[in-house]
């Protein structure tokens, strides 16, 4: 019999594969590689401009990930960065226009895969979906954090 654990884990990797797949075709695009749209969507949220600590935060990545992504969409001409009293790290990362076309297909494109993978879902499967992956996420972040607690729970 396969285990609950081996169900979820299973397609929680797929979909993570496949999420990483549509990532490197949209960003192909743009002669760039997949890591960059998440962090082009984050940015496009922050017209005013947003640091790379607050980004590694919002992306759940390091900061040398983070450094990497920044230093090669600053390159290809998509984020700009004003520094502030000559510091680097707390300068203000913001998309040039090029950016923000870039993160507004890459928006459009994330937006109908969603909608394409929930198909057949109505609007309150949908929302209990969300409320459960929601809840788990938290849950495995509090485990990450505290380690598994050994009673057993239900569910």
């Amino acid at each position: 019999m396969v285990s609950r654990y081996e169900i979820f884990s299973t397609a929680v990797s797929s979909m993570y594969h496949d999420i990483q797949k549509i990532e490197r075709v949209e960003m192909a695009k743009y002669g760039m590689k997949g890591p960059q749209a998440q962090c082009l969507l984050a940015m496009s949220r922050y017209p005013q401009g947003i640091t790379a600590a607050r980004l590694c935060e919002l992306c759940e990545r390091d900061k040398a990930a983070i450094s990497r992504t920044l230093a090669e969409l600053e390159q290809s001409g998509m984020v700009r960065r004003e520094e502030r009293n000559g510091s680097r790290y707390r300068a203000s990362l913001m998309l040039t226009e090029q950016g923000r076309a870039a993160a507004a297909t890459v928006s459009r494109t994330a937006q109908l895969a969603v909608e394409q993978a929930g198909a057949g879902l109505d609007d309150e499967k949908r929302e209990v979906f969300y409320q459960a992956l929601a809840l788990i996420s938290e849950n495995l972040h509090n485990i990450c954090k505290h380690g598994i607690q050994l009673e057993h729970t239900e569910g």
